[in-house]
């Protein structure tokens, strides 16, 4: 079995488990109280950037058009939840790989890998760093590929995206407490298909209703089952694709 459907499957079966309900449910809180006040001060500003964005992919005339407005409202509205349900998303990813990683890592790590010794590759400033990166190169993908959604190529960012912020996000904190800093590059290094179809693959439920609201720890647990398993054959020197 390859271990990137080992470790989706040994995450999803983690995900049930009682001890780790608060874990899922704390970040998601936080991410959402976050974005509700932040939409609440600046929804007039938001609006405002909307409707240019939507004005230049051919949009914002068409829906200022609809009639009758209470109809235009209510495609506005949805227009606001599709985009402030990937800023939690995203949100609630930072706040689990920065915050919420070491007891997933402790979980995991006691219960499946308890002989790999630690030896503490990465910290917290890394996974800030980290993060920050990841953050930054997100965003700048979605900004530079906005016009794609005029022509219906835009479809596929959101995977590619999802993709990319999985896989930078998670590759590192999986790894950082066990593994050291040379076998981290390694593990990195040789697996970066792999990871990134990880991190595709874990990307497809941040786009499923109600699943979504489990993705980042689900992703989390999937890239920690995937990181220390290949810790455990490279120290046993064993090569595993």
């Amino acid at each position: 079995m390859s271990l990137v459907l080992k470790a989706m499957i040994n995450a999803l079966r983690d995900l049930i488990r009682f001890r780790i309900a608060w874990i899922i449910i704390w970040p998601i809180l936080v991410a959402t109280f976050f974005w509700f006040i932040v939409g609440y001060i600046f929804w007039d500003n938001f609006s405002e950037i909307m409707y240019q964005v939507l004005g230049e992919i051919g949009i914002g005339e068409w829906l200022q058009n609809i009639q009758p407005k209470w109809i235009a409202i209510i495609v506005q509205s949805l227009i606001h939840i599709i985009i402030f349900v990937p800023l939690i998303i995203i949100t609630t990813l930072i706040i689990t790989t920065i915050f919420v990683m070491p007891a997933l890592i402790k979980l995991v790590a006691n219960r499946y890998y308890p002989e790999l010794k630690r030896e503490n590759g990465g910290g917290i400033s890394g996974s800030i760093i980290n993060a920050v990166l990841a953050t930054g190169i997100f965003i700048l993908v979605w900004i530079v590929t906005l016009p794609l959604w005029a022509v219906g190529v835009g479809i596929v960012v959101p995977f590619i995206a999802a993709a990319f912020m999985n896989q930078q996000l998670f590759r590192y904190d999986a790894l950082s407490e066990h593994a050291n800093k040379q076998e981290i590059k390694i593990i990195c290094d040789t697996n970066r298909f792999s990871l990134w179809g990880l991190g595709l693959l874990t990307g497809f439920v941040q786009f499923i209703p109600l699943l979504n609201l489990l993705a980042p720890i689900f992703t989390a647990l999937a890239f920690i089952h995937f990181g220390l398993a290949h810790l455990k054959l490279l120290r046993a020197g064993i090569k595993y694709a």
